[in-house]
């Protein structure tokens, strides 16, 4: 069983493109100017752990969502998406406060930039006995990351939680930690926070970008392969349509080709590709860290083509929207 903790957020994507400013005709002499169409929004269920959530368990997998969901019509949505994906909820706190919200703008190419809302919202409050009283039992990969994992108070309490399951060996722990530059104040106690949790997790995923923030001017490779030797078992490192590669300790660093698709955006892309890894460790019974290690370099090789595909799909449609089972197991054929 997959247990994913984070945040849930409420993507706003644009359906239409709005005007750029000054494009407007002129008004004639003495009438009131026309004013543009106000740009339009399509509210999405999002953020990192509900989109992996969504992901995996429409691949198939067990999984349960550990998140606090805010009050009002914008939970109810969060939830109710959650649920009808095929995702347990049992683990989901109902809290007071808001639920966070991203405004996104997409650029020719279809990638995404955020601006956030999220001052004073749900996820970033978890408690230790929240935690410990929503712990679904049997995990065997938890999955934390993003915006909870770094922003206190509640970070602290995720990082205490995933510690104490990295060292009872129950599952394998797994961290990505989709920076977003915007919403942090700090920059030095998050990227000491970010080294604390890589350096806990089995499995670490990370994108360039967020490699250029952590680590300015670092090469991809080199530190692929010393955040390897850092305490993961697996450090995967994606590079939007360029190759992925993949790093363990003492062994040669991978790199794998994605596969190239029609992009619309690649919303929930990153996310996409580690419920498909999460999936497929399941699926073959990877479980702890030392068959991880262990594992033939042509059965990951094959466990990374397959989350690699998932993401690829992902981007083939608005918003974060993961494929099936069945959408990948045809597009894979």
């Amino acid at each position: 069983m997959i247990t994913v903790v984070g945040e849930l957020v409420v993507d706003l994507i644009p359906v239409s493109p709005s005007t750029p400013a000054g494009s407007q005709e002129a008004a004639a002499p003495g009438t009131r100017p026309a004013a543009p169409p106000p740009p339009q929004y399509t509210a999405f269920p999002g953020g990192n752990a509900l989109n992996v959530a969504v992901a995996a368990a429409r691949l198939g997998a067990p999984t349960h969502l550990m998140a606090r969901v805010g009050a009002g019509p914008f939970g109810d949505l969060l939830r109710d998406h959650a649920a009808r994906n095929g995702v347990a909820t049992d683990a989901m706190v109902a809290a007071e406060e808001p639920v966070s919200l991203a405004v996104v703008a997409l650029a020719g190419d279809g990638s995404g930039s955020y601006s956030f809302h999220t001052h004073g919202a749900a996820d970033w409050q978890w408690t230790p006995d929240e935690l410990a009283r929503a712990w679904p039992a049997g995990t065997r990969i938890v999955h934390v990351g993003s915006i909870s994992s770094w922003t206190p108070p509640g970070s602290a309490a995720i990082a205490a939680q995933v510690a104490r399951v990295r060292e009872e060996g129950t599952a394998l722990v797994s961290f990505d930690p989709n920076v977003r530059p915007t919403l942090i104040a700090d920059a030095d106690a998050v990227r000491d926070r970010v080294a604390g949790l890589r350096r806990t997790a089995d499995v670490v995923k990370v994108s360039a970008e967020d490699m250029a923030w952590l680590e300015p001017d670092a090469d991809l490779d080199e530190a692929a392969t010393r955040w390897a030797a850092e305490g993961p078992a697996l450090v995967l490192v994606t590079d939007g349509g360029r190759p992925l590669r993949a790093a363990r300790s003492g062994r040669p660093l991978l790199r794998r080709d994605v596969p190239p698709v029609q992009v619309v955006d690649t919303v929930g892309a990153g996310d996409s590709l580690a419920a498909g890894l999460f999936a497929g460790l399941v699926r073959t019974g990877v479980l702890d860290r030392t068959a991880l290690l262990e594992l033939p370099e042509p059965d990951l090789v094959a466990l990374l083509d397959d989350a690699a595909l998932v993401a690829a799909l992902a981007c083939t449609r608005p918003g974060a929207d993961p494929p099936t089972r069945a959408e990948f197991e045809a597009a894979r054929g």
